[in-house]
C-alpha cells in the first residue's frame, strides 16, 4: 500500500480512493497485557479522582476562606487548578481506549492533546518560580511584603505565566503541524507526547528539536536558576535570623514549596533535557506518569499536610459542607 505525505497530515493510497479511513496515531500505552487493562484502568481512574478532588477543595478553601485571601494561597490555587488540568489533559483519553479496548488517537487530537500539554506543563514551571519569589520576599523584605505583593501584582505575574506558555505552545504546535507522518504511525506512549511524535516524523525535524532545546531552557532552566536563587536569598536571611521561631515558620512554610519543586522537576526535567535516544520507552512512560499524574495528585496533600492554615481552611469547609445538608 502506498503512502502519500503531506504537511500537516497523512493519508494512504486505499483511503485516498475511498475516502472513509480517518488519519491516527496507535497509542500503544503502558501495557500490551490484556490481564494489566482493568488493573491500569483501575488504578489511574482513582488517581485522576483523588488529584480532581484534592485541588478542587484546595480552589475552594482558598476562595472560601478570608484568611487565605494572601498571595501565597492566590499562587496556590491557580497552581492547583493547573493540576486538574494538566493531568485531564491525557488521563481521560488514556481511560477511554483502555475501556474501548482501542489504541487510536486522530491527528487532530494529538495535536490539541500536545498544544494543552505544553501549555500547563510550562504553567506549572512558571507558577512555581512565581511561588518560589513570593516566598522570598516574604522572608526576605516582610515589612515592604504587602506593598511589593500587590494585588495588581499577583494577577499581571500569572497573566505573564499565561501569555508565555501559550504562545510557546502555539509555537511548536504550528512547526508541528507542517511535519508529515505514515498512516497507522505506533507512539510508545499513553499521550501524545512531543518527544515521541517528533521521533515517527517522516519529514525532517531539526527545526523542531532546535526550538524544543530552547523552549527547554525557556520553560524549565531559567525557572529553576530562578527558585534557587530565590532559595539561595532565603537561606542567607534565615542565617542571620536570631528567632528560632520565626526560623521555623520560614522553613514550614518553604518545605511545602521544595517538596512539590523537587517532584515536579525531578521527573519532569529527566524526561526533557536527555535525548529521548537515552530511554527506553518504559523508562519514558513511568517518568511522564510520575510528574504528570502522581506530582499533581499528591500536590494537595504536600500542602495541606505540611501546613496548618490549610488544614483549618480545609476544615472549616467540610463544616460548613455537612451543616448544609
Amino acid at each position: 500500500m502506498t503512502i502519500f505525505m503531506f504537511p500537516g497530515r497523512f493519508i494512504s493510497s486505499m483511503e485516498a480512493a475511498n475516502q472513509t479511513g480517518a488519519p491516527q496515531f496507535l497509542l500503544l500505552g503502558l501495557s500490551e497485557d490484556p490481564n494489566m487493562q482493568p488493573l491500569l484502568f483501575g488504578l489511574f481512574l482513582s488517581m485522576y479522582l483523588v488529584t480532581v478532588l484534592g485541588n478542587l477543595l484546595i480552589i475552594l478553601a482558598s476562595i472560601s476562606d478570608t484568611h487565605l485571601h494572601t498571595p501565597m494561597y492566590f499562587f496556590l490555587s491557580n497552581l492547583s487548578f493547573t493540576d486538574i488540568c494538566f493531568t485531564s489533559t491525557t488521563v481521560p483519553k488514556m481511560l477511554v481506549n483502555i475501556q474501548r479496548q482501542s489504541k487510536g488517537m486522530s491527528y487532530l487530537g494529538c495535536l490539541t492533546q500536545v498544544y494543552f500539554l505544553i501549555i500547563f506543563a510550562g504553567l506549572e514551571s512558571f507558577l512555581l518560580t512565581v511561588m518560589a519569589y513570593d516566598r522570598f520576599v516574604a522572608i526576605c523584605h516582610p515589612l515592604h511584603y504587602t506593598v511589593i505583593m500587590n494585588p495588581r501584582l499577583c494577577a499581571y505575574l500569572v497573566l505573564m505565566c499565561w501569555l508565555l506558555s501559550f504562545w510557546i505552545a502555539l509555537f511548536h504546535t504550528l512547526l508541528l503541524a507542517r511535519l508529515t507522518f505514515c498512516v497507522g504511525t505506533e507512539i510508545p506512549h499513553f499521550f501524545c507526547e512531543l518527544a515521541q511524535v517528533l521521533k515517527v516524523a517522516c519529514s525532517d525535524t531539526f527545526i523542531d528539536h532546535a526550538v524544543s532545546y530552547v523552549s527547554t531552557a525557556v520553560m524549565g532552566v531559567v525557572p529553576v536558576s530562578g527558585i534557587l536563587y530565590s532559595y539561595s536569598q532565603i537561606v542567607s536571611s534565615l542565617m542571620r535570623m536570631s528567632s528560632r521561631k520565626g526560623k521555623s515558620k520560614a522553613f514550614s512554610t518553604c518545605g511545602s514549596h521544595l517538596c512539590v519543586v523537587t517532584l515536579f522537576y525531578g521527573t519532569g526535567l529527566g524526561v526533557y533535557l536527555i535525548s529521548p535516544a537515552a530511554h527506553t520507552s518504559e523508562k519514558n512512560s513511568i517518568a511522564s506518569v510520575m510528574y504528570m499524574v502522581v506530582t499533581p495528585m499528591l500536590n494537595p496533600f504536600i500542602y495541606s499536610l505540611r501546613n496548618k492554615d490549610v488544614k483549618g481552611a480545609l476544615g472549616r469547609l467540610l463544616r460548613r459542607a455537612i451543616s448544609y445538608q
